[in-house]
């Protein structure tokens, strides 16, 4: 990601997304973009591509705390997915922030 090379990645993403007892979590993109430099719009095109490929009940948000702690705060992460997801209808942000963890993990 720091490098902006999305082609592989998304390739390779897909390839995973075509396995229909996968799902994935959304986590650890700050600490693969430039640490002092990222901004939700650099990170917009992998979240995108991770929603694209999953689907939005295949999807769950992870905080990756304390590693994410490398290149941001939590609470930045957080309102960055919060802004990325601004436009994903209320049941799809649910899911992706509650309902598929309960789902996939049966909890």
């Amino acid at each position: 990601m720091k490098q902006g090379e999305l082609e592989l990645w998304s390739s390779q993403l897909r390839q995973l997304a075509r396995l229909p007892n996968v799902s994935c979590k959304v986590s650890g993109l700050t600490t693969e973009a430039d640490w002092e430099q990222w901004t939700a719009a650099d990170l917009k095109p992998y979240f995108e591509m991770v929603l694209e490929s999953f689907g939005p009940d295949r999807v769950i948000f992870a905080g990756d705390w304390p590693v994410c702690t490398l290149a941001t705060e939590y609470q930045r992460w957080v309102g960055m997915v919060a802004e990325l997801t601004s436009l994903l209808s209320a049941e799809d942000s649910a899911k992706l922030f509650c309902s598929n963890a309960e789902r996939i993990y049966r909890i």
